[in-house]
């Protein structure tokens, strides 16, 4: 006897309501939870129907998870030993562990034959055991290097050596989008929409070849030291987990990320390329707002993407867009939002203003030196020098990379931003320094040298981050 087809809920507000009664009642025993959902739904048939649908899912899964490990997946008990830094794997040497997961372990190292760097990943014994499970992960890992695209972690080869499968892939020097929106900042329109841009176009490419991720989240999406995005593990993610490998034959079991899996895939079935879309929905409400479009109930508002997203985000497959091509295709259509050219031309100024008050100060600092030379002020100026040196160069870069290379300002802004305020106030107190010393021959001096320390310092810690908001769009 098969289950009854499952209804459809085709509010947001809906689905948002079945996520959150689900994740209450999941943890009650069977009968108080149907009680509780049925209370709770205030008379609403479709929230009440999808959610008992869903906790039955769950107690499947449950079920499944409770036999003895030994008498499902006795492969899991063979131990996956470690590689020691400089152990030899065929071309490859093994510098240091980079991370492990549920497929084994990943190593950064050296390809004596091409004479670059990779990422060694070694998979996990459990799943070479099976000779299908060998042949599929074969196939997923020649399908993931057919791939060509700038957006995704190319796959150099796939190596065997005495029983053990290895998979050399690009290594990708940087961090991830789960650790920018850690970081807490929020990104600007136009910077949301070239990120939507970047990670739809390099979905579209896997999935124009027929490969689906199944696995997208913010900890799978790397950005290089060269500000572009890199979608790590396509072709791979559906062997991530060793319970998936039995999905075909059992019933109830969710693969991939809890928080990213698409309404289909909460419910036992294989998800296609509309998962995928639905995980692209709730990453980028996720980057864009900071925080998980469910976490509260109710979906945010994602700035000039809001309709895309919230069609990505749709519960019933049919309703989201068939693959990230017609992503591709809606945001061709999105007008990216310019910041306003008036206030960043005030931002450019507050930048050349600052390096001329560098010059400046450091002039003084000269003056007063060759007034009071004593091992202490001749000191003060070679460091005054040397910091408004530095502080040009990194606000010069900024200019440039303003006029030279737009999309990565932000980025750019953030690396230099940390320097840039601990020039600045090593600078105020070098002068506040210098002040101290010519108070006792000059008062007018000292007012000119402590006003010049003051100015820089509130101009770092107050101003700029004030001209940047208005010019960007965005908190320092």
């Amino acid at each position: 006897m098969t289950d009854p087809p499952r209804p459809t809920t085709n509010n947001q507000q809906q689905w948002s309501r079945v996520r959150e009664l689900f994740e209450w009642a999941a943890e009650m025993d069977p009968d108080a939870a149907a009680a509780f959902v049925k209370q709770e739904a205030a008379g609403d048939q479709l929230v009440v129907n999808e959610v008992l649908s869903l906790l039955a899912s769950h107690e499947r899964a449950g079920e499944f998870l409770a036999q003895p490990v030994a008498e499902t997946l006795p492969d899991l008990l063979v131990p996956d030993a470690s590689l020691e830094p400089g152990t030899v794997i065929g071309s490859y040497t093994v510098v240091r562990e980079l991370g492990r997961g549920g497929m084994g372990r990943v190593y950064l190292a050296t390809d004596a034959r091409l004479g670059r760097t990779v990422a060694l990943k070694a998979l996990a014994p459990h799943l070479l055991r099976d000779p299908r499970q060998r042949d599929r992960l074969r196939r997923e890992a020649r399908a993931a290097a057919a791939l060509s695209h700038p957006g995704i972690c190319t796959v150099f080869a796939l190596e065997e050596l005495d029983g053990d499968l290895f998979i050399a892939t690009e290594y990708i020097d940087g961090h991830t989008l789960g650790d920018e929106i850690r970081g807490g900042r929020r990104p600007t329109p136009d910077q949301i929409v070239h990120t939507a841009r970047e990670l739809s176009e390099a979905l579209a490419a896997a999935h124009r070849a027929g490969i689906v991720h199944r696995d997208l989240k913010p900890d799978n999406v790397m950005r290089g030291q060269d500000g572009r995005l890199k979608i790590l593990d396509f072709g791979l993610a559906r062997s991530q987990s060793p319970l998936e490998l039995t999905a075909a034959t059992r019933a109830g079991l969710l693969v991939g990320t809890p928080g990213y899996i698409a309404p289909e895939q909460m419910a036992g079935e294989r998800g296609d390329a509309r998962a995928d879309v639905f995980a692209f929905g709730v990453l980028m409400s996720e980057y864009a707002s900071g925080a998980h479009p469910f976490a509260t109930g109710a979906p945010r508002t994602v700035p000039a993407i809001g309709a895309i997203v919230a069609q990505c985000l749709r519960q019933s497959p049919d309703e989201r867009f068939a693959s990230a091509v017609a992503i591709v295709a809606a945001l061709d259509g999105q007008p990216v939002a310019v910041p306003s050219s008036l206030r960043v031309t005030w931002w450019r100024i507050h930048q050349v203003a600052i390096v001329a008050t560098y010059v400046l100060a450091a002039v003084f600092a000269f003056l007063i030196k060759e007034r009071i030379e004593t091992p202490v002020t001749v000191a003060i100026f070679i460091a005054s020098g040397a910091a408004a040196t530095i502080g040009g160069v990194l606000r010069g870069h900024l200019l440039f990379t303003e006029q030279m290379n737009p999309p990565h300002l932000a980025a750019e802004r953030r690396r230099a931003r940390r320097a840039i305020v601990l020039v600045d106030v090593l600078f105020a107190v070098l002068l506040l320094a210098d002040a101290v010393i010519v108070a006792r021959v000059r008062a007018v001096g000292a007012v000119f040298t402590v006003s010049l320390a003051v100015g820089i310092a509130l101009a770092v810690l107050v101003l700029e981050p004030a001209t940047a908001r208005a010019a960007f769009g965005e908190p320092e």
